[in-house]
Parts: structure tokens; C-alpha cells; sequence
């Protein structure tokens, strides 16, 4: 049931992307090129599938839910584009692919993430019918909050800043809280603004967002140390070679797997307080840590 919703989504978020890229005219084909190499390179769309799976568990037309989904994969296709460059991680491979700077050059591959940036604004904001204008203007304001500096680009700060040094756990936490866990608990926050639930409901879904979302990185410096190149699609060590701070180098890799599982145990006992059918998301919480990839 997860891998067949997981594919529904991918299948559906894809084409709605794939949409929005292709009808841009062709004045700077080189840039659209780009966007598009970076926005459907291939990908889980994890992001999407919150948006989506936590959306229709509440009721909500999966219609009210496509902007988001393909606004929120927007934005992280860019992060991961800029995250590439060599002046952040200087990575050459993605999903198995060359990076968008290898594949075109370092100009295009900015310029490709600020359009992506912006066009995912572009897609929230253009009128829904299945929406209220303060639902979307909530979108709106949770994603600009989810990407800057008070979520991913002041967690990415913290990270290069953190590289070479050695931090405390709280301020490892902290990093990627912001970095990582801040878009994925907002694909959790958008679906609930659609859905317009109780604050208590409310609350408790955000509990299990922000653990999913840690237990989500922790998995990742897990699988940095122990999946090849070629099961990662990108540089396996690449972590460790960068001298970056990770949940492994600070707990030791048995200490960074229990911590992941609590986590998980954490964002599954916030779901059995809610009177919803919560299984599809239950079962994702589980695979995030069971994860190859």
C-alpha cells in the first residue's frame, strides 16, 4: 500500500512540475533546461507525498493539494541545486546524475535555483478554487518561513559553519531542524492549513512531523556511512570526507540508529491521540528509517 501511494504521488507531483516547466517560453532555453534537469532528475518526493497522503487522510480533494505539493518540491529542487554548488557541498553527483552546475555551469545552476525558488510562489499563489485566499496565504507565509532563515537556509548556515568544528548534540539538533526537518514538517503544515483542523489535532501532527523530519537526517548520515555511491546516487563518505558534523561522528553509528528509532516512536505516538485512519503515514514513519536510499 505505501510504495504503491509513494509512486502515485511521485507519478502525480512529476507531471504537475513537468507541466509548469515545459509551457515556460523559450528565451533562456538553457536556463529552463536546467530547471528542469534539476526539478525531474528523479527523487522519492518525500515532500509531496506528506502533502498529499496527510491531506487526504483529512479530507481534503487532492485538487487543493496539487500547488503545494509541486511549490514545496520546488523549492526543494533549488535547495539541493544551490546545496551542489562548490562554494556549499561542491558535489558532482545527484540521484545518480551529474549536478546541475556539472551539467550546464555554476551561473546557470544558480540562476535555476532562484527561478525554481520563485516559481514556487508563482504556483501557490495563482488562483484555487478548492482554496480560501487566507488557506493560501497561510501556504504561503509557512513555506517562505520553512525556507529561509528561520528553517533551511539558516540551518544550511549553520551546517558550513559547523564543518571542522565539533558541536554539541542540542546545536546538531538545531541544525537540522532547520536544514532538513523545517520543509518536511511544513509538507505537513500546508496539508493541515488545507484541511483546516482543531489546534489540538493541529499540534499533534506537527509533533510527528518535526521527529519525522529529524529521524529523516539521521537516517541520511546513517546511509552516508553505510550505502554505496551507486545505492545513493551520490558520493557514499561524502560527509565524512567534508569533515561535516553528523549524528553518526557524534553518537557513534549504534547511537545515531537508536536515535532515529526513538524519533520514530516519538511521531507514532503522537498519531494514536488523533481519531484519524493514520496508517499510510504510519507505515512512511517506519520506512524513513528503513530506508536504503
Amino acid at each position: 500500500m505505501l510504495a504503491e501511494a509513494i509512486k502515485t504521488y511521485q507519478t502525480r507531483v512529476n507531471g504537475i512540475l513537468n507541466q509548469h516547466l515545459t509551457q515556460l517560453d523559450d528565451a533562456a532555453p538553457d536556463l529552463k533546461a536546467a530547471m528542469l534537469h534539476g526539478a525531474l532528475l528523479g527523487g522519492k518526493r518525500i515532500r509531496p507525498f506528506l502533502v498529499y497522503s496527510v491531506g487526504e487522510m483529512l479530507g481534503v480533494n487532492s485538487h487543493a493539494l496539487d500547488k503545494a505539493a509541486a511549490a514545496i518540491e520546488c523549492i526543494h529542487a533549488y535547495s539541493l541545486i544551490h546545496d551542489d554548488l562548490p562554494a556549499m557541498d561542491n558535489d558532482a553527483l545527484r540521484r545518480g546524475q551529474p549536478t546541475v552546475h556539472i551539467a550546464f555551469n555554476e551561473a546557470t545552476a544558480i540562476l535555476a535555483g532562484d527561478a525554481l525558488q520563485t516559481l514556487a510562489f508563482e504556483i501557490m499563489t495563482a488562483p484555487c478554487s478548492d482554496l480560501h485566499p487566507k488557506q493560501q496565504l497561510a501556504m504561503v507565509r509557512a513555506l517562505a518561513k520553512a525556507s529561509g532563515y528561520q528553517g533551511m537556509c539558516g540551518g544550511q548556515a549553520i551546517d558550513l559553519s559547523a564543518t571542522d568544528n565539533s558541536i554539541e548534540l542540542t546545536r546538531l539538533t538545531e541544525l537540522h531542524n532547520k536544514k532538513t526537518g523545517a520543509l518536511i514538517s511544513c509538507a505537513v503544515e500546508l496539508a493541515l492549513i488545507a484541511a483546516d483542523i482543531p489546534d489540538e489535532h493541529y499540534q499533534l501532527m506537527m509533533k510527528y512531523a518535526q521527529t519525522l523530519g529529524l529521524a529523516f537526517q539521521v537516517q541520511d548520515d546513517i546511509l552516508d556511512i553505510t550505502t554505496s555511491t551507486e545505492e545513493l546516487g551520490k558520493p557514499q563518505g561524502s560527509d565524512q570526507q567534508s569533515n561535516k558534523s553528523t549524528f553518526p561522528k557524534l553518537l557513534g553509528l549504534e547511537g545515531a540508529k537508536d536515535c532515529a528509532e526513538q524519533l520514530i516512536q516519538d511521531a507514532l505516538s503522537a498519531l494514536t491521540k488523533l481519531p484519524y485512519n493514520s496508517q499510510l503515514i504510519a507505515d512512511f514513519a517506519h520506512y524513513i528509517v528503513e530506508r536504503r536510499l
